[in-house]
């Protein structure tokens, strides 16, 4: 049985109330003094030996209740740490004031091939590939910032966290350094919290807000294309949504569950963006960060890079991608191990790579890798069908951010939305939608209160009433605007490219509402 027996703390208190036991002839197994507390393991206590044993124990001054506990505090808090280490899946270490390994866990094990128990005889030194860090500990306090180290041949990011005695009888006021913690972070581990932090909302095809004829046709043409572990090119204007379109493939792909990683190739100079993606070993160059980084490829492994801007890239780039693509492998700067990663490249660009090959600008091996699997994401003006519901979605989130109720566009701003040609496509209409939410107090949005970038086009008739509902709103402008324009482009083609938009879209609306009126 195990016990709690509370007491008023004095000098030879703990030693009196053992004494009573071994009077008893109770054999103590376990013995924990944590002043208020004495908690005591006798195997031979039972139940109906309690109340003489209090009995007993309050003959020794200071003493009060006996309470029975499950298990004592000490052997609690090592079995909770011993989970608590077991589940951790980044390798922990921790080191006496010596740099001799105290505790390790299941994933250190692992990662350095040995027992836990084979462990815990070894220095720190025996375990790392670099023997000047543990001095570095040492000077330092085992105060260090995070670096890369190498741990039985493979990079980690090593945080150190140091253990410190407390002054006096207050935990919270620390003392000198005992030893340390060291948790290591493999590359892919730290993508995997990259990837949380970027795409905490998710990721999948119904993020892709429109049920226009062109994007439910990307979407089951996606939805094909996202399966098939093959790089995939992505095209269309700025503004798109093209990397939305990627992170739907990625979700759905059976590398859901790794991370999926950005780089912007038109963001960064040539030699930033070399970094970013390869990783540098430690003084790679000036200004690096010690001990090394990892690259996006690294920090993906087993899931999918997106390439932004693919079209930006240098010739230089561009030929060490190709040869990661060939092979799976590239080394980082300054290394001459070559590291293999399983990746899938997504790239995206706005440029017509073909006639870039032609003139030189783009790689046509590079090309022809990068566009095994190809979608074409519509510009906005090709898809009207969907203005509105983009907008009503844009005014909820503007309004969320901006805590206000949630607004309503009338139907003149109705109008003057699906009139625009939109340049910039979708992030054009999201800034539109969220201008007019922070500069208007009104809950219902006019199409003055929309403000339109610079250059954008919007059609010559807005319809002004307002009518019963959102689409009877929609319908009368469109009917107003084809009748009033059909008469100066009499035919679907000419109409269509007057509006900038499809032939076939400008043939069903014309169809729709009988234009032109039989005599």
């Amino acid at each position: 049985m195990r016990i709690n027996i509370q007491f008023k703390d004095r000098v030879g208190i703990a030693h009196e109330i053992l004494a009573v036991l071994a009077r008893r002839g109770l054999n103590v197994v376990a013995v924990e003094v944590d002043p208020p507390h004495i908690y005591i393991d006798s195997p031979e206590l039972l139940d109906f030996m309690l109340p003489s044993l209090q009995a007993d124990c309050q003959q020794v001054r200071g003493v009060g209740d006996i309470k029975v506990l499950d298990v004592l505090p000490g052997i609690r808090r090592r079995l909770n740490l011993d989970t608590m280490m077991a589940v951790m899946e980044d390798p922990v270490l921790a080191i006496d004031a010596g740099g001799h390994i105290v505790i390790a866990n299941a994933a250190a094990a692992t990662a350095v091939r040995l027992s836990e128990a084979e462990l815990c005889q070894r220095n720190l030194n025996q375990v790392l590939d670099d023997t000047g860090i543990l001095e570095e500990l040492l000077t330092s306090g085992f105060r260090l910032p995070s670096r890369e180290v190498i741990l039985n041949g493979e990079p980690f990011f090593m945080d150190v966290t140091p253990v410190s005695e407390p002054q006096g009888m207050d935990i919270a006021q620390h003392g000198r350094s005992v030893g340390a913690v060291l948790t290591f972070h493999a590359p892919t581990r730290i993508g995997g919290r990259l990837h949380a932090l970027q795409h905490s909302e998710g990721s999948g095809f119904h993020f892709i807000i429109g049920e226009s004829e062109q994007i439910r046709a990307l979407k089951t043409r996606a939805a094909r294309v996202a399966v098939v572990d093959a790089p995939l090119l992505i095209t269309g204007e700025t503004g798109t949504g093209k990397e939305l379109l990627a992170q739907a493939c990625h979700g759905v792909s059976g590398r859901s569950n790794a991370p999926f990683l950005e780089l912007n190739c038109a963001a960064l100079p040539e030699s930033l963006a070399e970094s970013e993606l390869f990783g540098y070993t430690s003084g790679a160059f000036t200004g690096a960060q010690r001990g090394g980084k990892p690259g996006l490829f690294e920090m993906a492994d087993g899931g999918t890079v997106f390439l932004d801007e693919i079209g930006e890239m240098s010739l230089y780039l561009q030929a060490k991608l190709l040869r990661f693509l060939n092979d799976g492998k590239f080394r980082r700067i300054g290394s001459d191990k070559e590291v293999r990663v399983n990746v899938r490249i997504i790239s995206a660009t706005h440029r017509n790579l073909r006639k870039m090959v032609q003139e030189g600008s783009f790689r046509e091996d590079l090309f022809y890798r990068l566009n095994v699997l190809h979608l074409e994401m519509p510009a906005l003006r090709e898809r009207p069908d969907d203005i509105l519901p983009l907008a009503r979605h844009f005014i909820e989130r503007a309004c969320t951010q901006a805590q206000k109720p949630v607004c309503r566009l009338n139907s003149a701003a109705c109008a003057a939305l699906v009139s625009n040609h939109w340049p910039g496509n979708v992030r054009q209409l999201q800034n539109v939608v969220f201008r007019a939410i922070t500069m208007s107090d009104q809950r219902v949005l006019d199409a003055a209160d929309l403000d339109w970038a610079e250059g954008s086009i919007t059609a010559d008739v807005v319809k002004s009433d307002v009518t019963e509902s959102w689409e009877d709103s929609v319908n009368a402008f469109e009917r107003s605007l084809l009748e009033s324009m059909y008469p100066q482009y009499p035919s679907s083609r000419k109409l269509a490219m007057r509006l900038a938009t499809s032939h076939s879209m400008i043939a069903t609306k014309l169809r729709k509402y009988g234009i032109p009126q039989k005599r």
